[in-house]
């Protein structure tokens, strides 16, 4: 692997700076040709540094006298936390002493920054929070999951374009099938938006394999490669999706309390539970992506652990090592050229005069 320079925010999320310390020395050993710009408090971080055995040797710890609060409104943490890790991490990659930067801190304040700092990419015109999810046939990606609350056509024949690419570069498919997710699979159902959308992903010459609508319960069945949605439905499907798992474990666990022989039973489907903890546990799928930016900001959930932590940091070495930012512009600059073509005739068809 060449070599990677990650800006990461070392005050940001519930465990920091610990997990954040603990994630880059777990993914160092994993990429040896990373290395980090860690922002904070040097009086805390040093310390944390210093008792992995040579991850000093693979990391500046770069002051920053600031750090942005859970609480913090975004646009509060862009008029007044302009010194902290946070600002100052995704600054470093926005200005191309780092290839990526990686937060578990305030995802709306990072947001907020890291558009203003980073700016959006040609041919895109919001950015989308793209995650993937386990599912039946092995996983799926899910945007925009909470970036945006309302969305026009364009937007989402664009997150469509984002989700491709993310899917190519991150699951390595050649062509994922992209549905759009509706209240049902006909054509004539759902919102104009997205009709329109669906429309424009259509047309011939479209950069995006488009399958068409699907329903809240084929995302866990996996029936498309990526599900695009606005950020209010995908938000909600998300955390509806994780509570249901969470119901779910904990029906397990209890049913295996509820008597000796069940205690038994419980000795003998250990391994099969290990393995089906190990598919769906969280950490696995730490990351998510503000995709459309002019840069790559991925966003750890805050409440990881280390090795949660390093899986994002992961992902975002993966963004870099498979150049995600020029797919996606050339992938974007389709859409815009076929929506373009198309149009043409349609104005010539409807300028004869009076």
């Amino acid at each position: 692997m060449g070599k990677v320079v990650l800006a990461l925010d070392g005050m940001g999320g519930d465990q920091a700076p610990e997990v954040v310390v603990n994630g880059a020395d777990i993914a160092r050993e994993r990429y040896p040709g990373a290395s980090f710009l860690l922002f904070g408090d040097p009086a805390r971080l040093k310390p944390l540094v210093d008792r992995r055995k040579g991850l000093a040797q693979a990391l500046e710890i770069v002051p920053a006298e600031d750090a942005v609060s859970p609480d913090d409104k975004p646009s509060f943490a862009l008029r007044r936390r302009r010194q902290s890790s946070m600002w100052l991490a995704v600054d470093a990659a926005a200005q191309g002493r780092a290839d990526t930067v990686v937060s578990a801190g305030n995802t709306g304040a990072l947001l907020a920054i890291s558009m203003v700092a980073m700016r959006m990419l040609p041919g895109a015109h919001r950015p989308a929070l793209a995650s993937f999810m386990p599912t039946n046939r092995g996983e799926t990606v899910m945007l925009d999951l909470g970036a945006n609350l309302e969305c026009d056509a364009e937007n989402l024949a664009e997150f469509a374009v984002m989700g491709s690419v993310f899917a190519q570069v991150l699951l390595g498919l050649s062509e994922p099938a992209v549905g759009l997710l509706n209240v049902g699979s006909e054509e004539l159902k759902g919102h104009e938006e997205l009709r329109q959308a669906a429309m424009m992903l259509r047309r011939e010459g479209s950069p995006v394999s488009f399958h068409g609508f699907v329903e809240g319960n084929d995302i866990g069945v996996g029936k498309v490669d990526v599900v695009v949605t606005d950020g209010f439905t995908g938000n909600i499907a998300l955390k509806a999706i994780e509570g249901t798992a969470k119901l779910y474990t904990g029906f397990v666990r209890d049913a295996f309390k509820t008597s000796t022989f069940a205690k038994i039973g419980y000795l003998f489907a250990s391994g099969a539970l290990v393995k089906m903890r190990k598919r769906v546990d969280p950490r696995r799928y730490n990351g998510g992506v503000f995709v459309g930016l002019d840069g790559i900001c991925v966003k750890s959930h805050g409440g990881t652990d280390a090795l949660g932590f390093a899986y994002a940091i992961g992902v975002a070495i993966d963004m870099v090592r498979y150049d995600y930012r020029s797919k996606l512009v050339e992938g974007l600059a389709k859409l815009h050229e076929v929506a373009s073509t198309a149009e043409a005739p349609a104005l010539q068809a409807g300028g004869g005069g009076a």
